[in-house]
């Protein structure tokens, strides 16, 4: 398997050719990476190639999908051949008016065949990519994938209590925080009574080896099973009134239809969705699809799940090479500046501070630069900007790319960056040099049809779509 990842062509940053074959060495994702770009600078399709070389040279990926731009890892066809693209053909699609789908296919498959070849990708390529990797499509919410228990740190007690109580505790508190949210109270585990009176009930559910449903922890609100929490009666730390008012907002919930899509389907473990499954060779790749959900709930979910990731980073030995590649994939909204707090924030934060010491990378990107906390992505060591359109977004990156306070130099590269055509981006990698360069990024193995619906990942996830 690859040490490098092939990204595409590398160019001098003033443009003049000759370009050269870009290889990535793998280890240099360890220190994490930020795309940014404006819509149609081919932001994604760079995404995509990262993703694609990771797997390439087997390393586990999860893809935080917002869009749904990201299920087209779904169309990586082991060949040219047209046929597996005629069923994911839109036969209102203008472009194939008065055409057969079969005929529109043939043309498909042609043009991506000498596309690719211009990269010196043929269909051997191809087929071992396919063969390469198993992904996986998980849909909190919904059974268009596999759906996915949220509350399963907390309904579905952990190994990690007997092995790692302190990473089962931080679960734990993460999925107990989106209950409260989703019953609009306190969900700060060191400030709301709420949080800490139901974390003292279900740990002692979950020391003894049981479940902590929340129907159990229903009736232990009722009924509390302790005298005391801390140094205080329970009815003096959170009176009856009160705990029954909180049962009844959390009787509510779990009454309603919707939620309970949420309490059903494979564990929330990201841990498991990295590791290879027993009995096969391919590299797992995760996909995490959230672009179903509405904004609040993307936030809560992605929060959640991204601290279960942390838990997990933390629970590893210290390791400098790949380990495993995290993408997030348009992160507008969910790491932005103080004194914005998304549930998201906190553990994305982390990540970036602290995955590097055990071989998880993380990768952003965003068309919105001036939405990003810039003081969670200072140590980020790869920055790929593409075209950004307007003078405040330039001078937002300008500072993070320039290796000299030389107000000319700064100038030239704000122009070049306002002037870059789709899929070139100013690159800046500081294991390599402290000077940018210009990155045209190579075709993407998958197909870029556009973002899957939720019936096409079910056919995805029934294994018909290709």
């Amino acid at each position: 398997m690859p040490s490098t990842l092939y990204l595409g062509a590398r160019r001098a940053l003033s443009g003049a050719p000759p370009s050269s074959q870009f290889d990535l060495p793998s280890q240099h994702l360890v220190t994490h990476g930020a795309i940014l770009g404006m819509t149609g600078s081919g932001k994604t399709g760079l995404l995509m190639v990262l993703v694609e070389e990771a797997l390439r040279a087997g390393v586990p990926v999860l893809m935080v999908d917002v869009k749904g731009d990201l299920s087209n890892l779904a169309l990586a066809f082991g060949g040219s051949d047209p046929g597996p693209f005629v069923p994911w053909l839109d036969a209102d699609d203008p472009r194939w008016a008065g055409r057969s789908l079969e005929s529109a296919a043939a043309q498909l498959a042609s043009e991506r065949r000498a596309s690719l070849a211009e990269w010196n990708l043929s269909d051997d390529h191809l087929a071992s990519f396919a063969r390469s990797h198993a992904l996986r499509v998980l849909t909190p919410g919904s059974n268009a994938g596999e759906s996915v228990h949220i509350f399963s740190s907390l309904e579905r007690r952990d190994h990690r209590w007997n092995t790692d109580p302190d990473a089962a505790r931080a679960s734990l508190s993460a999925a107990l925080s989106l209950a409260l949210r989703l019953v609009d109270r306190d969900p700060d585990p060191a400030s709301s009574r709420e949080h800490v009176l139901l974390s003292v009930l279900a740990e002692r559910r979950l020391l003894a080896g049981e479940n902590a449903s929340l129907e159990a922890l229903l009736a232990d609100l009722a009924s509390p099973p302790i005298a005391t929490v801390g140094a205080l009666s329970v009815d003096k730390f959170l009176s009856k009134k009160s705990r029954a008012d909180l049962a009844a907002s959390l009787n509510a919930l779990l009454a309603s239809p919707s939620f309970r899509a949420w309490r059903e389907g494979a564990s929330l473990a990201p841990g498991e969705w990295l590791a290879p499954t027993l009995g096969t060779t391919a590299t797992p790749a995760t996909l995490f699809s959230v672009a179903h959900l509405d904004d609040e709930e993307r936030a809560l979910v992605l929060g959640v799940m991204l601290e279960e990731l942390l838990s997990w980073v933390r629970s590893l030995p210290g390791r400098s090479s790949l380990r495993a590649l995290v993408v997030f994939d348009e992160v507008y909204g969910f790491l932005p500046p103080h004194p914005a707090n998304p549930p998201t924030r906190r553990p994305l934060t982390a990540l970036l501070k602290q995955a590097r010491a055990f071989g998880v990378a993380t990768l952003v990107a965003t068309q919105n630069p001036m939405d990003l906390d810039y003081r969670a992505l200072s140590n980020t060591g790869l920055w790929c900007i593409g075209r950004l359109q307007t003078d405040a977004d330039r001078e937002r990156v300008i500072d993070g790319l320039s290796a000299s306070d030389d107000r000319e130099s700064a100038k030239r590269l704000a122009h070049t960056i306002k002037k870059l055509p789709p899929r070139w981006f100013v690159t800046r990698d500081v294991h390599l040099s402290s000077e940018p360069f210009l990155l045209q990024t190579r075709h993407t193995m998958s197909w870029l049809r556009g973002p899957l619906t939720p019936a096409e990942l079910k056919r995805v996830r029934e294994g018909r779509g290709a």
